[in-house]
C-alpha cells in the first residue's frame, strides 16, 4: 500500500510502498477513502506523544470501506461504509463497562498507538465496539471531519459543557475543533463568541454562526472583552487550542458558576497552565476535560447532521492528495491552516 511514514521525530515524512495490514481477530482492515489532517498528528510528529513507536504512519481522522474482517467480528462485512472514532476502547475495563470508552484504560488510537490513515489501508482493533456506520448520504470527506474534531467538539459542547439554548459560549481558538464548536453551539440555540488571533478564522466563525468575535492579537484583555459582550461572562467556555493563554482566558471569561472545558491538547512545555484559581473557588467555577466521543454516541451526533442542524462539510476548506497532506502536517508550526484539510486522493 502507499503510505506516508516518518522514522524520527520532526524527520522527513516519506511516501513509500509498505506492506498491507492484516486484520486482528477482533479487527478489520479499512480501505481509507478520506483522512483529516489534524494538529494532533503534528503533536505526534514533533514527539509530544510517548505512545508513538517509530517508524510511524500518522492519521486518526479516518473514513472508509471495510475490506477484510477478523474471525471474531460480527457487526461488519466487506463493503460497509464506516467512520472511525479516534479512540477504540477495550470493552473490558471499568470506564468501558460504564459506557465511557473515550477514557478507556487500555485504549487504542489509530495514528498514535498504531499506524493510521495517511495510507491506502489501515488496520483497526475492537471493530464491533468502536466503529460507527456511515449513512449513505454522508460522504467520506465529511465523515473524516467527524472522527476527531467534530466529534470531540460535540461531546465538549453538549455533554461536558452542558450548553443549552440561550447560553453564552466562548470558544478560544478557531481551528477545526473551535469552528465545529461554534456550529454545534449555534445548533443548540446558544450564543457563540469566537476568539482567535487570525482575522480570517474569525470571519469563518461568523459565517458558521458566531454572534460576536474577539481578535486576541488586538485585544488588551480578552477575558474582559468576552465578559462585556456576554453581559457578565460566558456560561461555558472552551479552550479549543491548548495553550496557557487560551486556557487562562477561557477560565477568566466565565460568569459565576460557569463551566470551562479543556479540549485542546496541553503538551510539551504547555502541560501545566496558570489559571485564576482564586476565582474558580470564589465563583464556584467548573473545570473539566473533554477527550473524544464514544462510538455509541455517534448516532446522536449523526442525527443532528442528518436533520440539517449542522453541516460538518462546511468545515472542510480543502481536499488534498496524500503528498499535499504531508506538507500541511509538517507545516503546522505556524498555525496557518484554516478550517479542516482532508486527504481524499492516495
Amino acid at each position: 500500500m502507499k503510505a506516508a511514514i516518518y522514522r524520527e521525530y520532526r524527520g522527513t515524512v516519506a511516501i513509500e510502498s509498505l506492506p498491507d495490514p492484516e486484520p486482528t481477530p477482533d479487527g478489520v482492515v479499512l480501505r481509507v477513502e478520506a483522512n483529516g489532517v489534524c494538529r494532533s498528528d503534528w503533536h505526534g510528529w514533533v514527539g509530544h506523544d510517548p505512545d508513538i513507536v517509530l517508524p510511524h504512519v500518522p492519521g486518526h481522522e479516518i473514513a472508509g470501506v471495510v475490506e477484510e474482517v477478523g474471525r471474531d467480528v460480527t457487526r461488519w462485512r466487506p463493503g460497509d461504509r464506516v467512520s472511525v472514532p479516534f479512540i477504540a476502547g477495550c470493552g473490558r475495563c471499568m470506564p468501558c463497562r460504564a459506557g465511557d470508552q473515550q477514557v478507556c484504560d487500555r485504549q487504542f488510537q489509530p495514528g498514535f498507538h498504531g499506524w493510521g490513515g495517511f495510507a491506502e489501508r489501515v488496520g483497526l482493533r475492537q471493530a464491533d465496539l468502536t466503529l460507527a456506520a456511515l449513512p449513505d448520504h454522508v460522504d467520506f470527506v465529511t465523515a473524516a471531519s467527524l472522527g476527531c474534531r467534530f466529534a470531540t467538539s460535540f461531546r465538549a459542547v453538549q455533554a461536558q459543557g452542558r450548553v443549552t439554548a440561550g447560553d453564552w459560549v466562548a470558544i478560544h481558538g478557531c481551528g477545526g475543533v473551535g469552528l465545529a464548536a461554534v456550529m454545534i453551539a449555534r445548533a443548540l440555540g446558544a450564543n457563540a463568541v469566537a476568539v482567535d488571533i487570525r482575522a480570517e478564522a474569525l470571519t469563518m466563525a461568523l459565517e458558521l454562526g458566531a454572534v460576536a468575535t474577539v481578535n486576541a492579537a488586538e485585544s488588551a484583555d480578552v477575558a474582559e472583552e468576552v465578559r462585556e459582550i456576554t453581559g457578565g461572562g460566558a456560561h461555558a467556555s472552551l479552550d479549543a487550542l491548548g495553550h496557557p493563554d487560551t486556557c487562562f482566558n477561557s477560565v477568566a471569561c466565565l460568569r459565576k458558576r460557569g463551566r470551562h472545558v479543556q479540549v485542546g491538547l496541553m503538551t510539551g512545555d504547555h502541560r501545566s497552565a496558570r489559571v485564576p484559581m482564586d476565582r474558580v473557588i470564589a465563583w464556584e467555577l467548573e473545570m473539566v476535560g473533554s477527550h473524544g466521543l464514544q462510538a455509541h454516541e455517534y448516532d446522536r451526533m449523526l442525527r443532528m447532521v442528518e436533520s440539517g442542524f449542522v453541516d460538518p462539510g462546511r468545515l472542510v476548506t480543502q481536499t488534498v492528495s496524500l503528498e499535499e497532506g504531508v506538507d500541511i502536517l509538517t507545516g503546522m508550526d505556524d498555525y496557518t491552516v484554516l478550517g479542516v484539510a482532508v486527504i481524499d486522493r492516495f
